[in-house]
Parts: C-alpha cells; sequence; structure tokens
C-alpha cells in the first residue's frame, strides 16, 4: 500500500437502492464500488475512452466482502478504493463503505476485488498498458 490516501467517491442512498425493509440491499454496495472504481480510473486520466481505444476491460475476478452495518434511506456515504497489489495481468482494489455524519465515518461494509485485464474481442487475460501500471503503480 502506499502512503496516498485513499480515492474517495461521495453518494446519497437513494429509495432505489433499497430492499423493503429500508436498508441497502446487499448487492447494491457492489454497485456503489463500481462506481468508485470507475471515478478512481477517470482521477488517474484512464476514463472509458482509453479502456475502449487500447481494446482492453477490466473484469471482476473474484471479490470477498464482508458487511458489517447496514447504510439506510438518504444516509450520505462514501466509498473509498485503492490499488492493493498490482499484477501483470490484474489488480487487487481494497474498497470500503462508510455512512458519513456529523464529520464521523462508521464503516459499512468492506471488500478486496480482484480486476483481470482481457482484451474485448477474446476475453482472455492480456497485460496492463504500461501507462497504467505506472499510473498505478504510485497508488499500490
Amino acid at each position: 500500500m502506499s502512503n496516498k490516501s485513499p480515492f474517495e467517491w461521495p453518494l446519497r442512498v437513494y429509495i432505489e437502492d433499497t430492499d423493503a425493509g429500508g436498508i441497502v440491499y446487499y448487492v447494491n454496495y457492489l454497485k456503489f464500488m463500481e462506481r468508485a472504481r470507475t471515478e478512481f480510473m477517470r482521477s488517474e486520466g484512464f476514463d472509458k475512452t482509453f479502456i475502449f481505444n487500447t481494446d482492453l476491460m477490466f473484469v471482476v475476478h473474484g471479490i470477498q466482502s464482508e458487511y458489517l452495518l447496514p447504510a439506510r434511506l438518504d444516509d450520505k456515504l462514501a466509498v473509498t478504493c485503492e490499488v492493493s497489489k498490482l499484477g501483470k495481468a490484474y489488480m487487487l482494489m481494497a474498497q470500503q463503505v462508510y455512512r458519513i455524519s456529523d464529520n464521523q465515518r462508521e464503516l459499512l461494509c468492506r471488500a478486496e476485488v480482484k480486476l483481470t485485464c482481457v482484451d474485448r474481442q477474446s476475453i482472455k487475460p492480456r497485460r496492463i498498458p504500461a501507462e497504467l501500471i505506472a499510473a498505478l503503480s504510485d497508488q499500490s
């Protein structure tokens, strides 16, 4: 891990995110994390245009998550994202979801996501481009 602070993406819980009990449905945490990863890559200068132009994509190869506390309708959340390990064709991302209230942070969910770089046509693993490795190496 680097000394750099994790990337953070703010969001609010809407009714579409909740289940019949009024809490965030567990799968929606994965959506929140996906959005944070997308915005993290954009902040590093690698938006979807770069991905499409290099004919690659990152697929979720595995995820391990732990749900600690529920988020509820209208909660203000922060989703963090940082590269914890970088391989030739994959990266591990550590992600957390926090509730933000009265300047306090409460950890709700954490996950480790393994993303594999693949060719968009063949869906076979391929090396992560050098410029992306260089940018992400500052994170890992």
